[in-house]
């Protein structure tokens, strides 16, 4: 399974993505939402998530007395208070697109997700509360856009549920590993669970949305295989707001870009030996040698033959014995590597 939005190709083999996720961070200030995006791009990264939210679109009049486990407000408070309105969202997406950045949005209503499709959106990310709701997963796979799926908080069935829908949609897709708490305690990470992941759905791209604090569970995740990798982001971790404590500032998005291109590297190259190493090996290695003067005609034995560097001889260490009872041409002294013409 691959996941190909524009001209970027996600699959098992891949360069894993790193996504920058802006959420509501910017506090409803598309001027603050411009500055994130600036800094994600000069940090390096390949791409920025948006949330487009319709408060009274996506929440009931009881989610005005549902507070959630970061904020001392309401979820609909939070979420109307740090929204930006559809115009502004256009905006956004166009100024990601123009620093040339992947645009991923998570629609959080039919109406949010109709607006994405109508706006020619590449691909649909979808958030660990949507994974569950059929509906809308329904909807957004009949645009046959790619999807990526984030699971935190559901079952293995409902995820196996989602699976199916999207595999009957043939929508290119990929599952999340994820735990909904702001910030997750490293205890309750189970990252266990992304490697079952790619054990069962293997027709899957698996990746990661990261909620701990720090970059080091995230960097974890791609040793293990984790292909798209989703974290926050804030323009500074010491204000304060509802996702800051589980979000990345500049500095550790370019330190996960960094250990990303290096772990792509340390995996890339599966020949088993290395023509590099040519320049240790020639005197590292070891080949046959005479351990005393050899007369013409002298037969070759464990007495007279021994081996030490380097490994540049004809004959190497392992060929040693094969040597044995063969009878020398010419003379040889003592401590020379046996050549090809002794024999």
């Amino acid at each position: 399974m691959k996941i190909k939005i524009g001209n970027r190709t996600i699959s098992k083999n891949s360069k894993p993505l790193i996504v920058a996720e802006i959420g509501i961070n910017h506090f409803g200030s598309l001027k603050k939402a411009k500055r994130m995006v600036d800094e994600i791009k000069d940090a390096g990264a390949e791409a920025a998530k948006v949330q487009i939210h319709m408060p009274d679109e996506e929440m009931s009049e009881e989610a005005k007395s549902i507070k959630p486990g970061n904020s001392n407000l309401s979820i609909y408070e939070v979420i109307k208070k740090n929204s930006l309105n559809l115009e502004e969202e256009l905006k956004l997406k166009k100024y990601i697109e123009k620093k040339g950045l992947i645009y991923l949005a998570t629609p959080f209503s039919f109406k949010a997700a109709r607006w994405l499709q109508k706006n020619k959106v590449k691909v649909f990310k979808i958030g660990s509360g949507e994974c569950n709701n059929y509906p809308l997963i329904k909807l957004i796979s009949s645009f046959k856009k790619p999807m990526i799926v984030s699971t935190g908080m559901n079952k293995l069935q409902n995820v196996k549920k989602t699976f199916s829908i999207l595999k009957r949609n043939k929508i290119p897709h990929a599952f999340l590993h994820c735990v909904n708490l702001y910030p997750t305690n490293f205890k309750l990470v189970r990252m266990g669970r992304m490697t079952k992941f790619k054990k069962i759905f293997k027709q899957s791209v698996i990746g990661y949305s990261d909620h701990t604090e720090g970059v080091d569970v995230a960097k974890i995740s791609m040793v293990l295989g984790a292909k798209i990798i989703e974290k926050h982001f804030t323009l500074n971790k010491k204000i304060k707001g509802p996702d800051i404590s589980c979000s990345m500032d500049k500095r550790e998005l370019k330190n996960l870009l960094q250990f990303s291109n290096k772990m792509t590297m340390i995996f890339q190259k599966k020949d088993d030996l290395l023509k590099e190493e040519n320049v240790t090996r020639n005197f590292a290695f070891h080949s046959v040698v005479s351990n005393k003067d050899i007369l013409k005609g002298e037969k070759f034995d464990k007495n007279n033959l021994t081996v030490k560097r380097p490994g540049i001889g004809y004959f190497p260490a392992d060929k040693i014995t094969n040597l044995f009872g063969k009878k020398a041409k010419r003379f040889i002294k003592k401590n020379r590597l046996i050549k090809k013409k002794d024999v």
